[in-house]
Protein backbone atom coordinates (compact mmCIF):
# COMPACT_ATOMS: atom_id res chain seq x y z
CA UNK A 1 0.00 0.00 0.00
CA UNK A 2 1.44 3.25 -0.85
CA UNK A 3 2.26 5.68 2.45
CA UNK A 4 3.11 9.63 2.36
CA UNK A 5 5.19 10.38 5.49
CA UNK A 6 6.21 14.17 6.60
CA UNK A 7 8.35 14.88 9.76
CA UNK A 8 9.54 17.98 11.66
CA UNK A 9 11.28 18.95 14.96
CA UNK A 10 9.61 21.95 17.21
CA UNK A 11 10.39 23.26 20.24
CA UNK A 12 7.79 22.10 22.11
CA UNK A 13 8.01 19.28 24.76
CA UNK A 14 6.53 16.17 23.41
CA UNK A 15 3.55 16.01 26.00
CA UNK A 16 2.57 19.62 24.81
CA UNK A 17 3.03 18.56 21.32
CA UNK A 18 0.66 16.01 21.71
CA UNK A 19 -1.78 17.51 23.91
CA UNK A 20 -2.36 20.17 21.06
CA UNK A 21 -2.83 17.50 18.58
CA UNK A 22 -5.31 16.10 20.02
CA UNK A 23 -7.39 18.97 20.47
CA UNK A 24 -10.93 19.07 19.23
CA UNK A 25 -13.73 21.37 18.66
CA UNK A 26 -13.27 24.74 17.48
CA UNK A 27 -9.74 24.90 19.63
CA UNK A 28 -8.75 22.40 16.46
CA UNK A 29 -9.54 24.86 13.61
CA UNK A 30 -7.20 26.88 14.88
CA UNK A 31 -4.55 25.02 13.66
CA UNK A 32 -5.51 22.38 11.31
CA UNK A 33 -6.20 23.44 8.11
CA UNK A 34 -7.60 20.20 6.85
CA UNK A 35 -11.05 19.79 9.37
CA UNK A 36 -14.24 21.66 8.59
CA UNK A 37 -15.86 19.86 11.48
CA UNK A 38 -14.79 17.05 14.04
CA UNK A 39 -16.67 15.01 16.62
CA UNK A 40 -16.27 11.82 18.75
CA UNK A 41 -19.18 9.19 18.44
CA UNK A 42 -20.69 6.70 20.61
CA UNK A 43 -20.51 9.58 23.80
CA UNK A 44 -17.33 9.55 23.87
CA UNK A 45 -15.94 12.88 25.21
CA UNK A 46 -12.43 11.90 24.64
CA UNK A 47 -9.90 10.36 22.27
CA UNK A 48 -9.03 6.59 23.75
CA UNK A 49 -8.02 3.21 21.80
CA UNK A 50 -11.40 1.86 20.10
CA UNK A 51 -12.89 5.51 20.07
CA UNK A 52 -14.40 6.88 17.11
CA UNK A 53 -14.80 10.17 15.29
CA UNK A 54 -16.54 11.67 12.60
CA UNK A 55 -14.59 14.12 10.37
CA UNK A 56 -15.42 15.88 7.57
CA UNK A 57 -12.45 17.49 5.14
CA UNK A 58 -12.74 21.33 4.33
CA UNK A 59 -12.99 19.79 0.90
CA UNK A 60 -16.56 18.54 2.06
CA UNK A 61 -15.19 14.73 2.28
CA UNK A 62 -16.38 12.97 5.40
CA UNK A 63 -14.75 10.10 7.03
CA UNK A 64 -15.52 8.32 10.43
CA UNK A 65 -12.45 6.59 12.06
CA UNK A 66 -11.51 4.78 15.35
CA UNK A 67 -8.62 4.85 16.79
CA UNK A 68 -6.10 1.85 16.96
CA UNK A 69 -3.78 3.04 19.25
CA UNK A 70 -3.60 5.93 21.77
CA UNK A 71 -0.35 6.31 24.27
CA UNK A 72 -0.40 10.07 25.90
CA UNK A 73 2.82 12.03 24.60
CA UNK A 74 4.25 8.91 22.45
CA UNK A 75 1.92 8.32 19.43
CA UNK A 76 -1.75 7.88 17.99
CA UNK A 77 -2.89 5.94 15.22
CA UNK A 78 -6.47 5.20 13.78
CA UNK A 79 -8.31 3.48 10.77
CA UNK A 80 -10.90 4.26 8.36
CA UNK A 81 -14.07 2.87 9.37
CA UNK A 82 -15.78 4.33 6.68
CA UNK A 83 -15.10 7.26 4.25
CA UNK A 84 -14.66 8.50 0.90
CA UNK A 85 -15.63 5.89 -1.63
CA UNK A 86 -11.94 5.81 -3.43
CA UNK A 87 -10.49 4.77 -0.51
CA UNK A 88 -10.17 0.62 0.39
CA UNK A 89 -8.14 1.30 2.73
CA UNK A 90 -7.07 4.61 4.54
CA UNK A 91 -4.59 4.39 8.47
CA UNK A 92 -2.77 7.18 9.89
CA UNK A 93 -0.28 7.49 12.15
CA UNK A 94 1.66 10.68 14.08
CA UNK A 95 4.44 9.89 16.38
CA UNK A 96 6.23 12.70 18.91
CA UNK A 97 9.63 11.71 20.20
CA UNK A 98 11.87 13.74 22.51
CA UNK A 99 14.61 14.73 20.01
CA UNK A 100 17.22 17.89 20.93
CA UNK A 101 15.57 19.86 23.25
CA UNK A 102 12.23 19.44 21.59
CA UNK A 103 10.09 17.04 19.88
CA UNK A 104 10.33 15.07 16.56
CA UNK A 105 7.20 14.67 14.89
CA UNK A 106 6.83 11.64 12.23
CA UNK A 107 3.25 11.42 10.45
CA UNK A 108 2.15 9.21 8.26
CA UNK A 109 -1.17 8.30 6.16
CA UNK A 110 -1.16 4.47 4.22
CA UNK A 111 -3.84 4.03 2.03
CA UNK A 112 -5.66 2.07 -0.89
CA UNK A 113 -7.73 3.09 -3.50
CA UNK A 114 -10.73 1.22 -5.73
CA UNK A 115 -11.59 0.32 -7.93
CA UNK A 116 -8.62 -2.16 -8.15
CA UNK A 117 -7.90 -1.47 -11.96
CA UNK A 118 -7.31 1.65 -11.69
CA UNK A 119 -4.32 1.74 -8.75
CA UNK A 120 -1.73 2.10 -11.36
CA UNK A 121 -3.31 5.33 -11.38
CA UNK A 122 -4.92 6.34 -8.32
CA UNK A 123 -2.06 5.41 -5.80
CA UNK A 124 0.31 8.12 -7.59
CA UNK A 125 -2.36 10.44 -7.78
CA UNK A 126 -3.09 9.64 -4.10
CA UNK A 127 0.20 9.75 -3.15
CA UNK A 128 0.87 13.35 -4.78
CA UNK A 129 -2.46 14.87 -3.34
CA UNK A 130 -1.79 13.01 0.36
CA UNK A 131 1.88 14.06 -0.06
CA UNK A 132 0.66 17.70 -0.14
CA UNK A 133 -2.23 17.69 2.20
CA UNK A 134 -0.18 16.00 4.95
CA UNK A 135 3.06 18.39 4.36
CA UNK A 136 0.52 21.44 4.96
CA UNK A 137 -1.35 19.93 7.52
CA UNK A 138 2.20 19.26 9.76
CA UNK A 139 3.34 22.68 8.30
CA UNK A 140 0.21 24.34 10.13
CA UNK A 141 0.99 21.93 13.24
CA UNK A 142 4.79 23.07 13.67
CA UNK A 143 3.65 26.76 13.31
CA UNK A 144 0.95 26.39 16.12
CA UNK A 145 3.75 24.37 18.18
CA UNK A 146 5.65 27.86 18.32
CA UNK A 147 2.50 29.78 18.83
CA UNK A 148 2.97 30.82 22.53
CA UNK A 149 -0.41 32.36 22.58
CA UNK A 150 -2.10 29.64 21.67
CA UNK A 151 -0.63 26.58 23.64
CA UNK A 152 -0.92 28.85 26.82
CA UNK A 153 -4.78 29.04 25.24
CA UNK A 154 -4.75 25.37 25.20
CA UNK A 155 -3.47 24.94 28.37
CA UNK A 156 -5.78 26.86 30.44
CA UNK A 157 -8.71 25.18 28.43
CA UNK A 158 -6.96 21.58 29.73
CA UNK A 159 -6.12 23.32 33.43
CA UNK A 160 -9.86 24.40 33.52
CA UNK A 161 -11.80 21.28 32.05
Amino acid sequence: MPQVVAERTVRLDAATAFELSQTTGNFRLKWDPFIHSQHFEGGATQAAKGVRTRTRSRMGLLMVSEYVSYVPGRNVGMKMVTGPWFFEQFGGGWRFSEHDGGTRLVWKYTFSCRPGWLRWLAHPVGEWLLGREIERRISAFATACGDEALIAEMLSISDAG
